[in-house]
């Protein structure tokens, strides 16, 4: 099935449209990731990973159509992971579970080395 997307006419240009859209939301996964470890508020913790469960859905709702399927797998794991924390009971705690940074991590490292692995896709 890969391969068959991959024949697709154009395909190459959707593929660095998404590698250079992931760049960039590579980075804020990061930033709202130390946002919410970083955060002393329950509402500033919360924001934080609600804006990187939403970048991390909107991943996984492309990666799929652009070859990139295990990205996607990652990303969707990930934001079901932070929406479970967001609608679990500690959600009203000032805290930011460190397995949250870590999964946020893992993805952030999965796009750097999804982004090495297609240097002829990555536009400079």
């Amino acid at each position: 099935m890969i391969q068959e997307k991959q024949a697709l006419p154009g395909i190459d240009r959707i593929q660095t449209r998404f590698l250079d859209m992931l760049k960039d939301r590579q980075a804020d996964i990061a930033t709202h990731a130390l946002g919410a470890w970083e955060s002393d508020t329950v509402e500033d913790i919360n924001e934080s990973l609600t804006e990187a469960r939403n970048i991390l859905r909107q991943i996984a709702g492309t990666a799929g159509s652009t070859s990139f399927d295990d990205l996607g797998a990652t990303a969707r794991d990930c934001a079901s992971k932070i929406n479970a924390h967001l609608k679990g009971p500690d959600a009203d705690l000032a805290l930011c579970p460190g397995e949250l940074v870590l999964y946020m991590d893992q993805f952030v490292q999965s796009c750097g080395a999804l982004i090495e692995q297609h240097p002829q896709l990555v536009r400079v």
